[in-house]
């Protein structure tokens, strides 16, 4: 059979090596539902712009819904010489209808075709992600209750800071997780413009409605430049750039479990359906899910870099190097949903180990910023109260004591007017509570921020 692609200006048939070169329908395939109900919508359109009679668009409309029913199914066997799956279902629709059939392709070609099946899907999936994202901040904030009273060290040079209660942290990830959605938000709203009606790359003769077809599809606005139409690509690039983003979010924190589940740490026992053994080790659990998060964020990277070669230095409008934006763009979305469906249960149902974790509070000196804040609020310099409260510590470090062990004569002789009044802060449940700021560890302050986000994301 000669490709629907192919006119009569050809004077033979495409050869095998190039059908099999060409042929996108082997990935493409999993655009059909778009393909679809855009082509339904643009017969409805013909037909409110009497291109098509309404008995016309009901026999398009008909054998469309039975052709999406029986690709539901696996029922249309994929042939290479139809190339993609927007000439699968034109040829389907053909084989029933005849001339009828043959009526649907007016006033469009593959390109903006194309291009709206894939603003379409890709607008599905960027949905997909926004409530994952929304059921991950659950998880996380589902942990705020629960771990409310537990006192973790924070790390900065992945050296012990500070002691922050562990909600605290959960709270960082949701903010994360919000800054994604924002990403996600935005380039839906760039996605969601319609080609529909740009045609090849000059427009067209047919008296068509564009602002009706993409108000059947659901578009905000229609596209304006039929040049620009089929030649654009950014919403995918965007769209993956968002993506790797949530994957550079996921991974980081994927390696900051995986730490806290070492023994080294014993900070946080993952749930074992969510981990694998090793073949030779016994003894092993291993955070093989979280490894796996953390390598496939360099699959979602790669699908991007991909993206940003494949779009430079095209020339407009359309060439036939975008057939290969799809692999890319489908990989990255099934990754990161992937990730996604994963980090849910695992952020919901990992344990802390608060009893090991309360044990070792005590070392790496985590309230001596808080003794050198409470010095200035005494009128030291920063500068000064800094360099005396790390006298402080490299004497309590030397006799293998904590600050709070060292007496009134060992604060005096580093400065007389340090007395024993400065205690208060000298532990890591006093330096939580000293904390005052707007976005701090405060424990009101805290509270706050989850009535914020409970309310938010209720």
């Amino acid at each position: 059979m000669t490709s629907l692609s192919r006119s009569g200006v050809f004077a033979g048939s495409m050869d095998d090596r190039l059908a099999r070169f060409s042929e996108s329908i082997s990935f493409d395939h999993r655009l059909y539902k778009q393909d679809i109900r855009g082509s339904i919508a643009h017969a409805q359109m013909l037909s409110k712009q009497g291109v098509l009679t309404e008995s016309e668009f009901q026999s398009i409309r008909s054998e469309l819904t039975s052709i999406g029913e029986m690709l539901d199914r696996g029922e249309i066997p994929f042939r290479i010489e139809l190339e993609d799956i927007h000439m699968h279902i034109e040829q389907a629709l053909i084989d029933r209808l005849g001339d009828v059939g043959r009526k649907l392709h007016t006033a469009r070609s593959r390109n903006d075709q194309i291009a709206t099946d894939l603003r379409l899907w890709v607008r599905d999936q960027l949905e997909r992600v926004d409530a994952l994202l929304s059921e991950l901040q659950k998880s996380f904030l589902s942990r705020c209750d629960r771990d409310a009273s537990v006192v973790i060290p924070a790390y900065t040079h992945m050296q012990r800071a500070q002691p922050v209660l562990a909600p605290h942290y959960w709270l960082a990830y949701i903010e994360k997780l919000q800054r994604d959605r924002g990403r996600v938000s935005d380039c839906r709203a760039r996605v969601n413009h319609c080609p529909l009606g740009g045609a090849a790359v000059a427009g067209t003769s047919i008296p068509i409605d564009r602002e009706y077809t993409a108000k059947l599809l659901g578009f905000d606005a229609v596209a304006s430049n039929s040049i620009d139409i089929s030649s654009d690509r950014d919403f995918a690039v965007e769209s993956v750039f968002v993506l790797t983003m949530i994957a550079e979010h996921l991974s980081g924190w994927a390696e900051e479990w995986i730490l806290w589940s070492t023994t080294e740490f014993n900070f946080i026992k993952l749930p074992q359906k969510f981990c694998t053994g090793s073949s030779i080790m016994p003894q092993k659990v291993n955070p093989d899910t979280l490894e796996l998060t953390r390598g496939k964020t360099a699959r979602v990277i790669g699908a991007l870099q991909t993206l940003l070669v494949l779009i430079k230095g095209l020339p407009l409008a359309y060439n036939r190097d975008l057939q290969e934006d799809k692999p890319p763009l489908f990989d990255a979305f099934d990754t990161v949903i992937a990730m996604l469906e994963l980090a849910i249960p695992i952020v919901a149902e990992s344990e802390l180990n608060v009893a090991s974790i309360r044990s070792r509070l005590d070392e790496g000196f985590l309230d001596a910023t808080a003794l050198m804040e409470a010095c200035m609020l005494r009128g030291l310099a920063q500068r000064t109260a800094h360099h005396r409260v790390g006298a402080l510590v490299a004497l309590a470090k030397e006799r293998g004591v904590k600050l709070a062990d060292l007496s009134d004569e060992d604060f005096r002789s580093v400065d007389p007017d340090l007395d024993g009044s400065i205690r208060s802060v000298l532990s890591v449940d006093g330096a939580v509570a000293s904390y005052r700021s707007y976005g701090s560890s405060n424990p009101v302050e805290i509270a706050k921020q989850i009535a914020r986000w409970k309310m938010q994301l209720s």
